[in-house]
């Protein structure tokens, strides 16, 4: 489109023709656009899904010798399921934001029902 001399889109004459890995707005929307938005609405909402997960764990865990509260997978993935069925999405993004600790690089239904969910 970039190139149609019929095309009257402005963002496509304004935006470079290519970016490179070391531009700051390589693989990010243009500002401003709706993608960008979509992408900042869908932010905030794992966000409050985090939190959410990090209150249900509050209230149906355990407090343990540490001042921690911890509850088992299997336990979690009973109540939480019903809020939400991305339990182990959320729990990992929990983990990369420091909120939550456990073993394992993926927690699997019936398989991994004992690993102990610390939330830090």
């Amino acid at each position: 489109q970039r190139k149609n001399p019929f095309s009257s889109d402005d963002r496509l004459a304004a935006k470079p023709a290519h970016t490179h890995r070391g531009d700051p707005t390589y693989g990010r929307p243009p500002e401003g656009s709706r993608t960008e938005q979509r992408g900042k609405d869908a932010h905030l909402h794992v966000g409050r899904e985090v939190e959410e997960l990090c209150l249900v764990i509050r209230r149906t865990g355990e407090v343990g010798e540490d001042g921690h509260v911890s509850v088992t997978f299997g336990q979690l993935f009973e109540t939480y399921v019903t809020i939400s069925n991305k339990v182990v999405g959320i729990l990992l993004r929990a983990r990369k934001h420091g909120l939550v600790h456990f073993e394992g690089e993926m927690l699997w239904q019936g398989k991994d029902d004992d690993v102990v969910i610390t939330l830090l």
